[in-house]
């Protein structure tokens, strides 16, 4: 057969199959009968229903009577929806006339994602807090965990400040370590990216639900890397789009961020008062012999703070069809901080495909690429506020500005003059991909790989300037410094599991999963320095423009890889009686040989109370559930090469040259091994009154054992400690969730959410001492912070402050032996040794709260929608940083406004220290620098209204909203640096609760566009 021949059949049979295809379309035309219904719930009309034809786009909302009208043919399915209730299928068969009524929905209906799969909430037999995309995008946040706080009961989530980008602390009940990692495990589709991960990376908005595992059963899945908890986050995908045109959503928005309240410190004149005041007792000349008014009069706050925007812009393009579907989003975000030089802004995309090769074989990626460019704060908030007085001129008389304090007689760091020569940025560019290939040879048979590379690239910038005015004030010219550094991650996850699911006769189900993964991470680092720099001409980028000698350049280099084999067996009895195995064994480069590799088993049962037959007459209870679990999951806790002896610098001198040298800096351990948690939890579920309310109750008891600690060993040795398997904790708590429907009618509905949690964490060993000294900070010192058994991790401590000294008589009868004066400070002497010192030191508080909760409560009335959103602790305490420098010491730097209230001559019952009093008495931690840190925020609020599209005949716009949010708009909180949350040294385990006027959380106001066509 030549070609043409072949061209005519071709075209011959495409006209065929044209008109077969217009006959079947014109007999299904004259099928078509138009439907009418009404859609109500509880007797009462549902305005805004959607009536979907299945398997096609073709659908109609209901009106404000819930009526609607469609086309369909006798074998058409419509599909019945609306927000609350349980959505029903309906075949429509010779009906013309459908009224529908939707029952409330039930929650424990819904599917959530679990490791390595997805269930539904009734079969559960662990411990799973969910979050939908609704809470998460309904406040805009630059970073997903911001979204968490008080979103799941037993989950503390504490924002450490609100510099752009700045991360959280999440602690899942409670936490685990002490030297070791504390945060969660984060998940993204299916791909493990650890605990340290920078959440800026991920769009909120390309966020379909996140899931929180938190006890054995759920996260045994996980082995060695699950002990802190795993967050498991699922990005949007087309499904459920129906097939025909893409749909595109738009997301608008603009805020303005607003300095909170600030603390109370002194005012000008007060300061001045107080700083002549503690010369003169010192015996010292007056900084300020003249009248207040001839000094300036700044404050520090307001030119280095100020009202900030952000702007934010995302575009989604999904869609579907009967072998495809595809989400594909790119988002640019961009936060100006309220503190001047500080900022992010970020360029993301992403793009996830899912494709139906055969009934067997499917495939698809996902993709996801950020750019981050953030400017890091060349002035900080905890200067302004309290660093430099206000009596300090910005500018010297010439115009240029100044770096010479008189009142200390020394140079000082000028934060504007910071912010217009010096330059702090980092760039960071992330690839985080995977691929997978899924294979069902027969219909219970499932088999999946997936491969997850990701990338990482940062680059730091950092220039300071020679014209910096504090080296000018002393004359010090052409001593500029600049630094480069460069860190490059790349790792690998590869994962593989096969599922068996099958019903066996009536009554028994199983599903069985067994798996292996395999993971590899690398991470390079190096930095240039430069010091000596006499331009400012080229800044970083050359810095062969320096003094050679003293260069510095660094290098470092750090890996892992694990090896995985997991399995996991589910298996029903009627529905009734649920029962799940899972266990894992993990193998870790950061352990020596015979310690690399461990088991993680867990059991989990659970019975459906509900089902049974005594049940069936009552109606209180839609479903009730009991479940309790055990099992043990572990921690690596520790850096890659822990378990060497580490080798440092140590330069010597050989025939009067000075060479370098190594020496060993840390004794090796090989026989260090996984931290390992056993935990066991119980709850109940239910959903009462027609799944009008929705309950869930947990109670939770964890211990963890070797904890990795460094212990005192004999100096013989030639090292001081050596870090061993050592000591145990435990955690224990309960959990509370409450989802109510409160009112639902035709045109109001009013919803509330109540998540409460309590955790007590204790050391149980510390390897037979009673406790431990930590110095959290060199500057600090020891004497504030211990590690004790008995208590939490950790505890504060301190002595206590008992007042002034009201007269020399009162001193004179202590029979205190180190300096006193009247009017200074007056610390308790426990052991009556006649000094006051750490000897004396007691347990002041904890960081760890009694109670965390979160309260929302969420109203619509027709078209518009209204929410807001409590969450707060109690019974936590905070330990203020800032108290010995801005509360006992000298007049230096800008005082607490308690200190109007202080010791003089004329008001000698007071109980704040005079001024000057700190250069004859030793203050030492006390019970004045801890704080009650329960606090209630008003964390968000939202203002909506959703245009009626179908009515105003916008044709082709599938929905749109404008709303007005709010968040951080009240704070209740009795600490003197206003927000407890806050966090001096971030993430850390032990130092949690040390407030130093950190970088403020602003008020932020949002004005929003939603848009999908």
């Amino acid at each position: 057969m030549n070609s043409k021949t072949t061209q005519k059949s071709h075209s011959g049979l495409k006209k065929i199959w044209m008109c077969a295809a217009l006959l079947l379309f014109s007999m299904a035309m004259t099928n078509a009968q138009t439907v009418s219904g009404t859609v109500t719930a509880d007797g009462q009309p549902l305005p805004g229903a959607t009536v979907l034809l299945k398997g096609t786009t073709k659908g109609a909302s209901t009106d404000f009577d819930g009526n609607f009208t469609i086309e369909a043919t006798p074998e058409g399915v419509l599909v019945i929806s609306y927000i609350g209730y349980a959505t029903k299928e309906v075949t429509v068969g010779n009906q013309t006339q459908i009224n529908i009524s939707l029952d409330e929905s039930n929650e424990l209906d819904e599917v959530v994602v679990i490791g390595y799969g997805t269930q539904r909430k009734s079969d559960l037999t662990g411990s799973v807090s969910s979050v939908s995309s609704e809470d998460l995008t309904a406040i805009p946040v630059s970073r997903v965990d911001q979204a968490l706080q008080g979103r799941a009961s037993g989950v503390q989530v504490t924002q450490v400040n609100g510099a752009p980008g700045a991360g959280t602390v999440i602690r899942v009940r409670g936490g685990n370590s002490i030297t070791g990692s504390n945060e969660p495990l984060w998940v993204v589709d299916g791909i493990v990216v650890g605990t340290n991960f920078n959440l800026n990376n991920i769009n909120s908005n390309d966020i379909k639900s996140i899931e929180i595992l938190k006890d054995a059963s759920s996260i045994a899945i996980y082995g060695s890397r699950g002990a802190n908890g795993v967050v498991l986050v699922t990005t949007k995908n087309g499904a459920g789009i129906g097939a025909g045109k893409p749909e595109i959503s738009v997301n608008l928005y603009t805020s303005s961020q607003i300095l909170p309240e600030l603390p109370d410190r002194l005012s000008q004149r007060e300061q001045i008062e107080f700083t002549n005041e503690s010369a003169r007792f010192r015996s010292a000349a007056e900084p300020f012999p003249n009248d207040p008014s001839t000094y300036p009069d700044n404050d520090w706050v307001d030119l280095v703070l100020g009202p900030a925007p952000i702007y934010n812009a995302d575009v989604s393009v999904s869609g579907a069809s009967d072998n495809v579907n595809y989400y594909t989003s790119l988002n640019y975000f961009n936060q100006e901080g309220i503190v001047k030089s500080s900022g992010l802004e970020k360029y993301i995309f992403r793009t996830n495909l899912d494709l139906k090769i055969s009934d067997k074989l499917k495939t698809g990626f996902r993709l996801n690429y950020s750019r981050l460019e953030q400017d890091n704060a060349l002035a900080s908030f905890s200067q302004a506020a309290f660093g430099i007085l206000r009596t300090q001129p910005v500018y010297n008389d010439d115009g240029s500005f100044n770096g010479f304090n008189d009142v200390v007689g020394s140079p000082f760091s000028n934060p504007l003059a910071n912010i217009a020569l010096n330059t702090n940025e980092t760039f960071t560019n992330n690839l985080l991909a995977t691929v997978y290939l899924e294979w069902s040879p027969a219909p219970k048979w499932t088999i999946r790989s997936t491969f997850s590379p990701e990338f990482n690239n940062i680059k730091q910038n950092r220039f300071n300037s020679s014209q910096a005015p504090d080296l000018l004030s002393v004359g010090e010219t052409g001593q500029g410094s600049a630094s480069v550094r460069t860190v490059s991650g790349n790792g690998w996850n590869n994962e593989n599991t096969i599922q068996f699911t099958s019903d066996i006769g009536d009554d028994h189900s199983i599903t069985a999963l067994a798996g292996a993964s395999f993971q590899k991470v690398s991470t390079e680092s190096a930095m240039a320095e430069a010091f000596g720099i006499t331009s400012d001409a080229t800044g970083f980028n050359n810095l062969n423009n320096s003094d050679p000698t003293r260069s510095v350049v660094t290098s470092d280099f750090s890996g892992f890889q694990i090896a995985s084999f997991f399995g996991r067996l589910n298996y029903s009895y009627k529905d009734k009686y649920l029962l799940t195995l899972v266990g894992r064994t993990d193998g870790s480069s950061v352990f020596a040989e015979g310690n690399k590799y461990a088991f993680f088993p867990s059991v989990a049962g659970a019975w459906k109370i509900s089902e049974e037959d005594f049940m069936q007459d009552q109606n209180i209870f839609q479903d009730l559930k009991l479940r309790a679990s055990w099992g043990k999951s572990g921690n690596q806790a520790i850096d890659p090469y822990s378990t060497f002896g580490l080798l440092t610098e140590a330069n010597t001198t050989l025939n009067g040259v000075e060479v370098p040298g190594l020496t060993l800096g840390r004794p090796s351990n090989p026989n260090l091994q996984w931290e390992t948690t056993s935990s066991f939890d119980i709850a109940v579920e239910a959903s009462l009154f027609g799944g009008k309310v929705f309950t869930e109750f947990n109670y939770y008891y964890k211990k963890t054992e070797d904890l990795l600690l460094d212990v005192t060993i004999p100096r013989q040795t030639g090292f001081n400690s050596q870090l061993q398997n050592i000591g145990s904790l435990e955690n224990k708590g309960w959990e509370l969730l409450v989802n109510s429907t409160n009112v639902r009618t035709s045109n109001f509905n009013w919803n509330s959410t109540v998540t409460l949690s309590s955790n007590k964490n204790e050391i149980l060993d510390l390897g037979g001492v009673d406790f431990i000294d930590i110095v959290v900070d060199p500057i600090i010192g020891s004497g504030n912070t211990r590690l004790i058994v008995g208590e939490s991790v950790p505890v504060y401590t301190g002595v206590r402050y008992l007042g002034t000294w009201k007269s020399q008589a009162e001193i004179d009868a202590s029979g205190r032996t180190d300096p006193q004066v009247v009017g200074g400070s007056h610390f308790e002497d426990i052991n009556g040794d006649g000094i006051a010192s750490t000897e004396d030191a007691v347990v002041l508080g904890s960081p760890f709260p009694d109670l965390i909760f979160g309260i929302e409560n969420s109203f619509s009335y027709k078209n518009w929608d209204f929410s807001f959103y409590f969450q707060g602790t109690s019974g936590n305490e905070v330990y203020n940083l800032s108290m010995r420098n801005h509360y006992f010491n000298r007049g230096e730097t800008v005082k607490f406004g308690d200190l109007r209230d202080r010791w003089t001559v004329d008001n000698t019952t007071s109980d704040i220290p005079r001024a000057g009093a700190d250069s004859v008495t030793n203050t030492l931690s006390n019970s004045e620098y801890v704080e009650d840190g329960s606090h209630i925020r008003l964390k968000t609020l939202r203002l909506a209204y959703n245009f009626p599209v179908d009515q105003m005949g916008l044709d082709g716009i599938k929905n749109a909203t404008v709303y007005f949010s709010g968040s951080n708009l009240l704070l209740f909180s009795k600490t003197r640096l206003i927000d407890p949350e806050a966090s001096n040294f971030g993430r850390s385990n032990i130092a949690q609760g040390y407030l130093s006027a950190q970088y403020p959380n602003p008020r932020v106001l949002t004005l929003g566009l939603n848009v999908t066509f």
